[in-house]
């Protein structure tokens, strides 16, 4: 069970923090509900307690874990069939951004910008790795405490680093 304070992540949505843990009566049924705000998205979220798990939500990472997915950011191979079957590239992405996994959705932004070397994005790739960025940056900036600015940066900085090391 999460806390009053906890560091969370939410597939599809991206990072904040836990403000209250309420009780609340929707649709004539009383349950406890997780109440937080997800600055990236401005939005406020109320999950039910006892279905977070099943929902995909999770705990922000470590620092330390997030500062290994970002030194290794283009570590592990890409799926050479994302550049052939546009179908294949945007199901297995759409499936990944889905799992809220933060190795994913890591995977999904370097695939995609391997990909974009090769060839010009489809505009579903354009949006599935804005989508991405989006997320990992909401959860950069809420582990690391900066802004989404100082995130987007940062993230920027990684990739740009890490193309030069592969030689993209």
């Amino acid at each position: 069970m999460f806390q009053v304070g906890d560091m969370i992540f939410y597939p599809m949505h991206g990072a904040g923090l836990i403000e209250a843990i309420e009780e609340k009566e929707i649709l004539g049924e009383r349950k406890l509900y997780y109440i937080f705000n997800i600055p990236s998205k401005n939005v406020q979220i109320m999950v039910p307690v006892d279905k977070a798990s099943e929902y995909g939500m999770r705990r922000a990472v470590s620092p330390e874990t997030l500062d290994e997915i970002l030194a290794g950011f283009y570590s592990g191979n890409t799926d050479p069939d994302i550049y052939d079957n546009q179908r294949y590239c945007i199901s297995v992405n759409k499936t990944k951004i889905k799992s809220g996994d933060i190795y994913q959705i890591t995977e999904i932004i370097r695939d995609l910008v391997r990909k974009s070397k090769k060839n010009k994005l489809c505009i579903e790739d354009r949006n599935m790795l804005d989508s991405a960025r989006q997320i990992l940056i909401s959860e950069v900036a809420q582990v690391k405490g900066i802004d989404e600015e100082e995130a987007g940066n940062l993230l920027d900085e990684v990739i740009e680093r890490e193309e030069k090391i592969a030689g993209l």
